[in-house]
């Protein structure tokens, strides 16, 4: 099992929760949450990545955060919301573990598993709020180094299955304008871009380019998730 959230919660918690889970395969496209339609099921990811969209009523689309093994998908539900306008759905191919949502609140009624799922939801919108920053006070092209360092994050390996319009929708850009950021990252020696697939060359570069807008949020996660421990 990869999933940090389960690795993490309380065994007791954690023993309830296991014979619950349903293994499930997670092709590319296929929808955790959808917009607007009661959540029910909430999906552990072990591989693969799952991005959150938001949409404005007029159709303009831009990605805010990923979720891969860090994680799980529906963290709203956490905070007692049963559904959202925002869409989550797979970019990257993988595998996972599926619950219902009535089985998964019932967690919030232990108090590790409550606390643990809280750090989780603060780490979630800390990774929103860098989105904001990064949007606003850097360029584009450290945009991406950021955005390539948190799917490389989630992805196993050092290709990752990206196509340059799933770049399009994470930068809020033309698809043409992705192709120029991936230039100058590339002459920064940092990836080799191909065709559906960026190779990370020298992630030592891409943190170098991406400079403070990657490293907070992900500093914390290892602090308030990852290094989690229980005591009662």
């Amino acid at each position: 099992m990869k999933n940090t959230i389960l690795k993490r919660l309380p065994r007791d918690a954690f023993d309830y929760l296991k014979p619950r889970l349903v293994p499930v395969a997670l092709p590319v496209h296929y929808t955790l949450v959808e917009p607007r339609q009661p959540i029910e099921k909430i999906y552990f990811l072990e591989s693969g990545l799952g991005s959150l969209v938001t949409r404005s009523p007029d159709g303009k689309s831009v990605e805010v955060r990923h979720v891969g093994y860090e994680g799980l998908s529906g963290y709203s539900t956490v905070l007692g919301v049963d559904h959202t306008p925002n869409k989550t759905f797979m970019q990257a191919a993988g595998h996972g573990l599926q619950v219902k949502v009535s089985t998964f609140k019932a967690l919030l009624d232990h108090r590790g598993a409550r606390e643990l799922l809280l750090r989780y939801v603060h780490t979630c919108e800390l990774q929103l709020a860098y989105s904001v920053l990064a949007a606003a006070k850097y360029t584009m092209y450290q945009r991406l180094a950021r955005w390539l360092l948190m799917c490389h994050d989630r992805l196993e390996g050092d290709d990752l299955p990206i196509t340059h319009d799933f770049l399009a929708l994470m930068l809020g850009v033309r698809r043409s304008g992705v192709t120029e950021q991936l230039h100058i990252l590339e002459g920064e020696h940092a990836i080799r871009s191909t065709r559906g697939s960026v190779r990370i060359v020298s992630r030592a570069k891409l943190l170098e380019l991406a400079a403070g807008s990657y490293g907070v949020p992900e500093r914390e996660y290892a602090r308030l998730v990852d290094g989690f421990v229980y005591s009662e």
